[in-house]
């Protein structure tokens, strides 16, 4: 039987799902950039490899094991949300294709290789780092939320140090940070293949990005259809709860 500590709790992964992940509203919970990214994310079907950096409590390995038969590990540099992966891990019965490790992104080369996988996601921190006297007073969350451990730059370096040529590497962030995706990931040879803008509803501005890059691919971008998140009255769009559902 998994153990829970201090106020974690079992949650469903997706709604009407049959699987679930532990989670701590003091820690983390995670939030709807993972699902969509999991959503967005080309994975191989019955084999390969993918590595998910930044994993926190292991929800993009968990949401991509329901897509793919390969193997999955998952990196955080956070001992308690690591702790909470690979027990969730251990929940669902998936220690024969799901690892967790506990360490730095920056630092992983000798653990994972290089160009050892064929798919590299990221749910990266979005902000840069703040002045000590800005920091959430919860340490989980600033280090979730803000570069204080790793920078954009050192996400898309081990990105391209661990896909193989010819992998992809998929990321979700802040539309306020595609022009440095953009150049990163041709400073480090991902050449940007698809993108698209999420957006609350219809009328608003854009409020989450995801985009996909080819590791030493051809310069040929596409610009998915927008998605949005809310009709107008507050209910999900077809096409949003789809996802969240897991219909898609």
């Amino acid at each position: 039987m998994v153990q829970l500590f201090d106020d974690e709790r079992f949650d469903y992964l997706l709604a009407e799902d049959n699987m679930h992940i532990i989670q701590s509203p003091d820690v983390f919970a995670f939030s709807l950039d993972a699902v969509l990214l999991a959503h967005f994310a080309y994975v191989p079907i019955k084999k390969g490899h993918i590595l998910d950096l930044c994993t926190g409590n292991g929800v993009i390995p968990l949401l991509l094991s329901r897509r793919t038969h390969g193997s999955i590990t998952g990196v955080e540099i956070q001992k308690r949300l690591f702790d909470m992966a690979r027990r969730s891990v251990e929940l669902n019965g998936l220690e024969n294709r799901l690892t967790m490790i506990h360490g730095d992104l920056k630092e992983m080369k000798d653990v994972l290789g290089h160009s050892t996988f064929d798919v590299v996601t990221c749910n990266p921190p979005y902000f840069a780092t703040p002045a000590k006297t800005e920091h959430n007073q919860n340490d989980h969350l600033t280090v979730a939320r803000h570069e204080v451990h790793s920078t954009l730059e050192d996400v898309v370096k081990a990105s391209k140090l661990h896909v193989r040529p010819g992998g992809k590497v998929a990321m979700v962030h802040r539309p306020g940070r595609l022009v440095d995706i953009l150049t990163l990931f041709r400073q480090y040879k991902i050449e940007p293949k698809r993108l698209q803008l999420v957006y609350p509803k219809q009328g608003r501005d854009a409020n989450m990005l995801l985009i996909e890059g080819v590791r030493d691919g051809r310069a040929d971008l596409t610009i998915l259809p927008p998605l949005y998140i809310y009709n107008d009255d507050h209910s999900y769009t077809m096409e949003a709860e789809g996802i969240i559902y897991g219909n898609q």
